[in-house]
């Protein structure tokens, strides 16, 4: 009979439900969650793929949580150089999906973890995509869901909008927000534990 192994508590420093659901499907259920509030403003000439990862360490330097694996993530939606917002109203989704509508975009989320001595690892994942052409009704019927309430770039890839994605290229967790594969890689090269 082999013993049970102790591990440290797990944090996720997010409130997102997604990425607990994302953790919890690799076998990584946090112990703990712990949103940590940053300023995530994005700076003058700051690139998407730096966005991301600023948020991701800033929001992993937020977390104290000593002698814990902590995790923290964020995800950036960009047209070329262009970031687009989190969508707190309906005006600001609706300008996203008309932006992204028949065009390619990049996601980049962005991963930091520490483990409970304190090493640190983050990294980028990016994930190009293409966003069908949407009709009139389509953009209506999408708007009225409500699906792209806090969402990057006003759309969540695991709702309906996941139908009007023609190519993906990547990580589809990362465009959930949290790219599984990665993460575990991380967490695993800490000494976590599955």
């Amino acid at each position: 009979m082999t013993p049970d192994i102790v591990r440290a508590p797990f944090v996720l420093a997010s409130a997102s439900p997604r990425r607990r659901d994302l953790l919890v499907g690799i076998g990584a259920p946090p112990d703990q969650i712990a949103p940590t509030d940053i300023d995530e403003t994005e700076r003058p000439g700051e690139l998407p793929r730096d966005l991301a990862l600023r948020l991701a360490v800033g929001k992993l330097a937020a977390a104290e949580h000593p002698g814990a694996y902590v995790l923290a993530s964020d995800t950036v939606v960009s047209v070329g150089r262009r970031i687009l917002p989190k969508s707190e109203d309906r005006e600001t989704a609706e300008a996203c999906l008309r932006l992204l509508s028949g065009r390619n975009h990049r996601v980049y989320t962005g991963v930091a973890v520490r483990a409970p001595d304190g090493r640190e690892i983050s990294r980028v994942v990016e994930t190009r995509l293409a966003f069908k052409r949407l009709s009139e009704e389509e953009l209506t019927s999408y708007l009225d869901s409500g699906e792209w309430d806090g969402k990057a770039g006003g759309y969540g890839i695991q709702g309906r909008a996941g139908a009007y994605i023609s190519k993906l290229i990547g990580s589809y967790t990362g465009v959930m927000g949290l790219p599984v594969y990665e993460a575990r890689q991380m967490l695993v090269g800490l000494g976590y534990v599955f």
